[in-house]
């Protein structure tokens, strides 16, 4: 039996959905007891892009629009995601484009959108 590479874990994240990379993150975390700000924070500084401009670490998450004939499971995709109750999702989903959530991280923010977009909406961040 062969040895996993490197390259075999980095093609199998390449594969990955947005939403199971950020699952694997969190599942990561809790295992080795550290936060992926410390190991993305690392990366940086020891390869050639060492001094660049910081990298932007919150996000705003928006609905931007929905597909009408998935309005319902994009509905209950944003009350999951912001806790909201069904009024406030429906009056959101139906506004849009709204803000869903503001102050998020990247991982979350793509997770947040990976959400929308399989529930039938099209979502973005800032």
């Amino acid at each position: 039996m062969a040895a996993i590479t490197k390259e075999d874990i980095l093609e199998a994240i390449a594969n990955m959905t947005v939403l199971e990379a950020s699952e694997l993150v969190k599942a990561m975390e809790e295992k080795f007891g550290v936060t992926a700000a410390v190991a993305v924070a690392a990366g940086p500084a020891a390869g050639p892009a060492a001094g660049a401009e910081e990298e932007q670490s919150e996000f705003t998450v928006t609905l931007d629009s929905f597909d009408a004939a998935k309005k319902i499971p994009v509905i209950k995709a944003v009350r999951e995601v912001t806790g909201l109750g069904l009024g406030e999702a429906k009056a959101l989903v139906e506004g849009a484009p709204k803000e869903l959530k503001a102050g998020v991280s990247k991982a979350d923010a793509d997770a947040i959108i990976a959400k929308i977009t399989e529930a039938g909406g099209k979502a973005s961040k800032k």
